[in-house]
């Protein structure tokens, strides 16, 4: 299991396959596919992000978990996060978060993907440090990922949430379609601190940047491209990152090739800049 540290010193980037990537999968075939990839690790869906996904029994010690735990324990894949949490004004965190918890520490995870879907960042603020709290009793970390879609729409808004939340176990998750469509820069980046940042989202995206926010949810979720086949500067955001940070590859495409055929060229994507990326740190 992957717990990255700011004192930890540079190492090669792990590479996960994350779910959107093979949204068909459920996440027992999801860890066998990111093993057959060759993957490090892999990133789990345990709560559905859509009404149009699958509803499957994956909170809670259910057979389906049971499988998923034999399958990472004999693959020696690291689980490196599990989602997706939404922070909603009605949220009650132990309520409704407990099983989730649970059932991601049961699997190995370290890391949670979580979402601001409250106008009040007020009461956001507090449900996060309140999550960030009972995770952490879960050895589990909350990050807030900000889309523009959600009601934390952009870098700048996280961070300050994340900011104001001032709890030593929060994270916020840096997605390059995100972070591009924010027009965010590596500046940007270096400026956050970096105990905050505990892995990155990479995938590519084309030039043009939609214009309405139902253009950039479906991008988002459908029609991203393989690492370095678009015009994101993914070199520069790694390099304004810390660079031992796993990254995960999120890259949902429109090509209707098998599971394991989009996951193996997402990971040859990634692999491919983060090559580019150590080469340009040795030559600066």
């Amino acid at each position: 299991m992957y717990r990255p540290t700011a004192e930890a010193p540079a190492v090669t980037r792990p590479i996960s396959l994350a779910p959107l990537t093979v949204v068909e999968l459920g996440p027992d075939e999801m860890v066998d596919c990111a093993a057959r990839a060759g993957f490090d690790g892999v990133g789990l869906r345990l709560i559905r992000a859509t009404e149009a996904e699958p509803l499957r029994p994956t909170v809670g010690m259910t057979p389906l978990i049971r499988e998923t735990r034999r399958r990472l324990d004999d693959t020696g894949l690291a689980l490196i996060d599990i989602e997706v949490l939404r922070l909603k004004p009605q949220t009650r965190i132990r309520r409704d978060f407990a099983a989730f918890l649970e059932t991601g520490a049961y699997l190995g995870a370290s890391q949670i993907l979580v979402t601001g879907n409250d106008p009040d960042h007020l009461r956001l603020t507090d449900h996060l440090a309140e999550l960030a709290d009972l995770a952490a009793d879960y050895g589990l970390t909350p990050n807030l990922e900000p889309m523009p879609w959600t009601d934390v729409v952009n870098l700048q808004q996280g961070a300050a949430i994340v900011e104001r939340c001032g709890h030593p176990n929060v994270g916020l998750l840096v997605d390059a379609l995100h972070y591009d469509r924010a027009m965010n820069t590596p500046a940007d980046l270096a400026a956050l601190p970096t105990e905050w940042i505990r892995y990155v989202q990479i995938c590519d995206g084309v030039a043009e940047r939609p214009t309405s926010v139902e253009a950039l949810r479906d991008q988002g979720r459908t029609a991203r491209l393989f690492p370095g086949a678009g015009n994101i500067d993914l070199v520069a955001m790694l390099g304004a990152l810390p660079q031992g940070v796993p990254v995960s590859v999120e890259a949902p495409v429109l090509w209707q090739a098998p599971a394991i055929e989009r996951s193996r060229a997402a990971l040859r994507g990634a692999r491919e800049v983060l090559d580019l990326a150590s080469d340009r740190r040795h030559l600066a």
